[in-house]
């Protein structure tokens, strides 16, 4: 079957758009690459613009080194987040949701634009305006959660929602990669993390991101938000749920699940 990208990206648009699962796309086409599937998130995202869906930030994934390996990687994936994803309230409506998850993270946000190659964790950091505990809720359009990783890049790294805590953090408030979390689901510890698990130390995750961008000619901009990758595995969420998330020397963030 000959490959449209613009196709195959409309069709993934719409089911993000209406919440129905979807076979895979490397079903119909094998021979994608992960730089096609890039293409196809793209073409997604400028679809949710012109629909007044702006982009207002990027996300990492695959950012373990448990997790590229079970994927068969050696450098994590990234998103786009758009203004529909920033939650407004800690009240998580299952609407338009299909099998979410959700994973503690922390989000950097940036006061100036951050470009190149050959980024380091000083650029991050003299880039970096302060620092937010968050909680983001990834929602594969796949059947059964199960995908490729080309198909995972298509569908915009499984991004969906996001929330932010209210109080922003120095970011040289402590040492995060010490920083521990732990997430409950209905008052049970389901894991723990520490920020050396993502990356080997958060701000690392971002300085990734930008080097990777800079291969599409992107970059990050003053404001943009950043998550840096899940501390821990991915909890199941589901109608009813109540999530909490203990951020060691930070306070905790909460969320429910509401029809």
């Amino acid at each position: 079957m000959a490959m449209d990208l613009q196709e195959i990206a409309r069709h993934i648009d719409e089911h993000q758009q209406q919440g129905r699962e979807m076979d895979k796309v490397t079903l119909s086409y094998p021979s994608l690459k992960v730089e096609d599937a890039y293409k196809i998130q793209r073409i997604c995202m400028e679809e949710a613009a012109s629909r007044g869906d702006s982009l207002i930030g990027w996300k990492m994934g695959l950012t373990s080194a448990a997790k590229q390996k079970m994927v068969g990687v050696e450098e994590p994936i990234y998103g786009r987040l758009t203004s529909s994803m920033e939650m407004n309230s800690s009240v998580l409506s299952m609407e338009g949701l299909i099998h979410p998850k959700v994973e503690p993270e922390l989000a950097f946000i940036l006061k100036k634009d951050l470009k190149g190659e050959n980024i380091r964790p000083r650029d991050v950091w003299m880039a970096t305006d302060c620092v937010l505990p968050a909680i983001e809720v990834i929602d594969s359009r796949y059947r059964n959660f199960s995908f490729t990783l080309e198909d995972v890049v298509a569908d915009n790294a499984s991004s969906t929602k996001f929330l932010l805590g209210d109080q922003a953090f120095s970011p040289y408030e402590k040492a995060w990669d010490k920083m521990g979390v732990s997430i409950l689901k209905n008052g049970e510890v389901q894991h723990e993390g520490v920020g050396s698990d993502v990356l080997g130390h958060p701000v690392r995750s971002v300085a990734e991101l930008v080097n990777m961008l800079h291969k599409e000619d992107l970059g990050l901009k003053a404001g943009m938000v950043v998550l840096t990758g899940g501390f821990t595995e991915a909890v199941n969420v589901e109608e009813g749920d109540e999530i909490l998330v203990d951020y060691e020397g930070l306070g905790t963030l909460s969320m429910s699940l509401s029809k």
